[in-house]
């Protein structure tokens, strides 16, 4: 059952048939059942077949068709710019400005200066005067990711000539669940749900019947901030004004979700101590550029725990069986701050650790660790004593590893709280990052504990 539930799932179009209608040449046949297709399924089959293929389908669809398809598409930085080179550039361009315009600015986004002013320069004076005034928005912002295809209607109308509005401007618009209302100004005055405006009497003003008390975002706020505001209310669409309060865009769900997905991409990347992860490169050199210069930082700090045991060198040749709790010391302390860490980037990024709960942040985590620290202390003194027969070491592994746990655990939690209040990304705090630092403090416990009582480990 489960089988066929994945199945179903992966597959929802039959790829074969498409295109064998295409090599037949039957266009109606194609387009028929093509376009009946989610855009989702339709994106997946455009970005599947070969090129030769889609240059048929260039030319069985039409710019706004084909503009669905593209809005659908989820690609790397480059995949927009392959297919656009296949075609005709009045057929791009006829494409692009019919897609919705933060959409558009999407794409032309992955695009160089040139290319964009010639595909501008191809678009209706119009269309291009609504794209260049996005693109010129910094880039995750709240300005680079709203529309403009928006129902707005003035708040001294009735509910008779409001609808009136709806159905005009309804075909154009992104959403259409959240009318705003804005005075003779265009300041935004407030908002009404699509089901008040269907149920109020056609003679109400909308002034009596709309919400005056408006959630909106400043057209330079950071996307994550935008995406954190739609998630604590549960908007599908929020307004984007600027400082006069004049209404200049909203921002819909789905983009959001794009949003999302991009931060928690970008976290991932810098927890793993990669600069970039959102393309697969299947150039190894490539690949290599973008992972070497946190391995060559991590290089460096390995230096320092090197030096740390060579610091310790006569410690070691007295007792040499002390060395071979290093491993064991510092990839516990190591695991136990990649903990915490991922504990407090996740608390920063979700807002719980707010100014209030950041001191009961690092005291909750500082008694975790404790708790752990002890109780994979004793553990360790037992495994010891018994593997070894010799308590004191056991006692030094064990009370070393407890230290190191608190001190790791304690780090991993207020590095990243630090990184924060400095308005750094805690998340360059990386998980690699945080294991190297927590190696050099766990060998300087371990082994500053071990020459103090060197006399009675001998």
């Amino acid at each position: 059952m489960m089988d066929n539930t994945t199945e179903n799932d992966e597959v929802q179009f039959d790829e074969e048939h498409l295109s064998s209608l295409i090599h037949q040449g039957d266009t109606l046949a194609f387009r028929e059942e093509y376009l009946s297709l989610h855009p989702y399924d339709q994106a997946q089959f455009y970005e599947k077949v070969e090129p030769d293929i889609r240059q048929v389908i260039y030319q069985y669809l039409s710019p706004k068709e084909l503009a669905e398809i593209f809005e659908a598409l989820e690609l790397d930085d480059n995949g927009y710019t392959r297919f656009l080179e296949e075609m005709t550039p009045i057929y791009a361009a006829q494409m692009i400005s019919e897609m919705y315009t933060d959409d558009a600015v999407d794409v032309l986004n992955e695009l160089d200066k040139d290319q964009i002013s010639h595909f501008l320069k191809l678009m209706s004076n119009e269309d291009a005067q609504e794209i260049r005034e996005l693109l010129h928005y910094e880039e995750y912002t709240a300005g680079s990711i709203m529309t403009t295809e928006y129902v707005a209607i003035p708040e001294n109308s009735t509910v008779r000539s409001a609808m009136t509005i709806l159905r005009n401007e309804a075909p154009n618009a992104e959403t259409i669940y959240y009318i705003f209302v804005v005075d003779d100004a265009e300041h935004l005055a407030g908002v009404i749900s699509l089901r008040d405006l269907i149920i109020a009497d056609e003679d109400t003003l909308i002034h009596d019947i709309m919400n005056d008390r408006v959630v909106s975002v400043k057209v330079a706020d950071d996307q994550e901030d935008v995406a954190q505001i739609m998630k604590d209310y549960n908007f599908l669409a929020v307004p984007v004004i600027n400082s006069k309060n004049e209404m200049l865009g909203i921002i819909t769900v789905d983009d959001i979700i794009d949003v999302i997905d991009e931060e928690a991409s970008e976290d991932y990347s810098k927890l793993a101590g990669v600069s970039d992860m959102d393309t697969f490169d299947k150039n190894p050199f490539l690949a290599a550029k973008k992972r070497l210069p946190w391995l060559v930082i991590l290089l460096f700090l390995g230096m320092i725990t090197a030096n740390l045991v060579d610091l310790f060198t006569d410690t070691l040749e007295k007792v040499a069986l002390l060395a071979a709790f290093i491993p064991l010391i510092g990839g516990t302390s190591g695991n136990s701050g990649t903990q915490a860490l991922a504990v407090a980037v996740r608390g920063i990024a979700t807002g719980n650790s707010e100014e209030d709960n950041k001191w009961a942040l690092m005291l909750r985590e500082m008694v975790t660790g404790i708790i752990m620290g002890v109780v994979c202390g004793i553990i360790a003194l037992g495994i010891v004593y018994f593997w070894q027969h010799t308590f004191l070491l056991g006692l030094l592994v064990g009370v070393a590893i407890c230290c190191s746990i608190v001190v790791a655990t304690l780090a991993g939690a207020v590095i990243p709280l630090v990184m924060h209040r400095m308005n750094i990304d805690p998340a360059v705090a990386s998980g690699p990052f945080i294991t190297t630092l927590n190696d050099i403090t766990s060998i300087l416990i371990y082994l500053g504990i071990a020459t103090a009582f060197i006399n009675h480990l001998m």
